[in-house]
């Protein structure tokens, strides 16, 4: 089982404490650091001392780390063109050796929009835009170096691009794929995604949603088994009642509450049990730890040391 770290440094985070965070998870033998791809914070969370760009971000640690891979969960395609993102995942991943992973999402958080005068289209059309953006994003990698790369669609238009700079993986990073939708996000996934995420959705729906990804890769004649299963659930686990209890109230939530949601809360013996119940359920072998307290390194310390080894 892979696991990484996901942070969200919208509620509030410098791009030192990320580095700090990244760092340690390398130490610790994490297989990668993600962050969130958001310029407002959500809920009583003050946002202090403001937000930090994800790929600028990413392009910093990429210089200073040395093993852990890097992404985000999820860029919004709302944010960026999709040709001056090509160009940017492209500079990190030359940057840090070839250890980026391209995760797109098609945007959804209108308070964040709306305050930094972005447009969110209406969900269809929005989804419309998501798909083009992925076609342009891969198209540009993908093609032949010294060959141009054109795409006529409803929404973007490009002509005789020259498609650099080249990604140091070739022919790309991979890409992550994620969402519940039943139809659309599955057809995607079949033609793009090297991974499909699901980010904190009970063992059931995680299962059939990867059922229908499954089905849609056959559908093109591709092996389902290419496609990495993963999920993201919220991390807040600790040595005894009174530690979980803390990293709960910590982060703003209620043991109860994170319980019910079914994320990983509780003992380690309780945390190695949820995951592989979960794991059993969905075939997940990847997870993403989604870890708010940034300051709180002994909780990531905790984990490679108790948690990790029981998880092989």
């Amino acid at each position: 089982m892979d696991l990484r770290i996901f942070t969200e440094p919208q509620q509030g985070a410098s791009y030192d404490q990320l580095l700090r965070v990244a760092k340690a998870a390398e130490d610790a033998g994490f297989d990668a650091f993600f962050r969130s791809d958001h310029y407002l914070q959500m809920g009583m969370a003050s946002g202090l001392p403001g937000p930090t760009d994800a790929w600028i971000t990413l392009a910093g640690l990429a210089r200073e780390t040395s093993r852990i891979r890097l992404g985000t969960l999820v860029t919004s395609a709302t944010f960026r063109h999709p040709s001056v993102l090509a160009i940017s995942v492209a500079q990190v991943d030359q940057m840090s050796g070839g250890r980026t992973e391209f995760s797109l999402g098609s945007g959804w958080f209108r308070d964040e929009h709306t305050a930094y005068g972005i447009d969110l289209p209406e969900s269809g059309e929005r989804f419309d835009r998501y798909a083009e953006q992925l076609e342009i994003v891969t198209g540009l990698w993908e093609v032949a170096e010294g060959a141009n790369f054109t795409f006529v669609g409803k929404h973007y238009r490009l002509e005789n691009a020259p498609a650099l700079p080249k990604p140091a993986q070739r022919p790309r990073p991979p890409v992550i794929i994620g969402g519940v939708g039943k139809k659309r996000t599955p057809a995607l996934a079949a033609r793009f995604a090297d991974e499909f995420n699901l980010p904190f959705v009970d063992s059931a729906t995680a299962a059939a949603q990867f059922v229908r990804v499954d089905a849609a890769a056959r559908h093109i004649g591709r092996d389902p088994g290419e496609i990495v299963r993963s999920a993201a659930l919220t991390l807040c686990v600790g040595r005894d009642d009174a530690e979980v209890a803390r990293r709960a109230d910590t982060i703003g939530c209620e043991v109860t509450d994170l319980t019910r949601r079914n994320e990983l809360v509780g003992s380690v013996a309780e945390v190695v049990d949820k995951i592989g119940r979960y794991r059993e359920a969905t075939g997940i072998t990847r997870l993403y730890l989604q870890y708010l307290d940034l300051s709180d390194l002994d909780h990531l310390d905790l984990v490679a040391a108790e948690v990790a080894p029981q998880l092989d």
